[in-house]
């Protein structure tokens, strides 16, 4: 029996192998992860630059950016380098690294949309003390909180992962360094992560949308009792930027994980990447077209360094 120590040269990702026409989808992603470090990163930067923008709604977006940022980095040229260039042979422990860098960041950009959403609910429902009970600590708090939450989850799941043994050379059925997919293969005890991949759905999926769905209803709660329905459609204004978020990232990992066993392998494996690329390059587009603030910063950006250069 060979150990993990003894993995170093068996194991290979063949995800995308044998797809048709799947060099067009790596120049896809190529563009996909250029629009998002472009955009995520101009979102930071107008939320830097702008001292107005520097609230709690925006501390949490800008996290928001720097995850989706971390994200596709961690992810994207992995899957290029691999694919691309037939890399498929990884290490074991750049593979455990893979994991838990690619899980950490998409684990985080649900976090993020729990702060936002408990922004929004703060915002509608106490509207007259929003600013002493919303402030930029209490939102950092949170922010560190969610961090410390997912960096310790991850890290509990590589250890678990670091005591399997494999009896043959590992091959990993998914386009990055899965969970499931690679403590299947094990052939000693991995009953601790079988647990924690049922644990990882309500991790990252269904814990962080059930709190996102409560703040939801009681919004809709104190909408109601709003006499003008003028004001009710101002107030929900305010969220559809949110709400966009939310849609973009929890429907279709829902959609995937409740019907992946009836899902061919090739399907799933391409659906749940779209799934993972799409948030952070439609996140700052969202946040950009939606979010008047914004526009305003990036208008008045645009004027100052056109004016610098009038001057100069």
């Amino acid at each position: 029996m060979s150990t993990t120590e003894d993995l170093a040269e068996s194991a290979a990702l063949l995800g995308f192998i044998g797809l048709p026409y799947i060099k067009y989808y790596y120049i896809f992603l190529f563009f996909v992860y250029i629009v998002s470090v472009l955009g995520n990163t101009a979102v930071m930067a107008v939320i830097y630059l702008d001292h107005k923008l520097r609230t709690p709604k925006y501390v949490a977006v800008f996290n928001l950016a720097l995850s989706d940022l971390l994200g596709s980095t961690s992810l994207l040229p992995k899957v290029l380098d691999i694919f691309l260039f037939n890399h498929y042979y990884i290490s074991y422990n750049d593979c455990m690294a893979f994991l838990f860098f690619c899980f950490t960041f998409l684990a985080m950009q649900a976090f993020n949309l729990v702060a936002l959403s408990y922004d929004r609910l703060m915002a509608i429902m106490f509207p007259l003390h929003y600013q002493t009970k919303v402030t930029n600590r209490k939102m950092l708090s949170f922010i560190a909180i969610f961090w410390m939450f997912v960096v310790i989850s991850f890290l509990i799941v590589v250890g678990l992962l670091s005591r399997l043994s494999f009896c043959r050379s590992v091959v990993i059925n998914s386009y990055f360094c899965d969970h499931a997919p690679l403590f299947v293969l094990a052939c000693n005890d991995n009953f601790p992560s079988i647990v924690t991949g049922f644990l990882l759905p309500s991790l990252i999926l269904w814990f962080p949308f059930a709190i996102i769905l409560s703040s939801y209803l009681c919004i809709g709660y104190t909408l109601s009792k709003v006499a003008s329905v003028q004001e009710r459609l101002k107030a929900f204004k305010t969220c559809t930027a949110h709400l966009s978020l939310v849609g973009i990232y929890f429907i279709p990992s829902i959609l995937i994980f409740g019907v992946a066993v009836k899902m061919p392998q090739n399907a799933r494996i391409i659906s749940l990447s779209l799934a993972s690329i799409f948030p952070p390059i439609l996140n700052p587009i969202i946040y950009v077209l939606q979010t008047h603030e914004i526009k305003v910063s990036i208008k008045k950006i645009f004027k100052r360094w056109k004016s610098n250069n009038m001057v100069n």
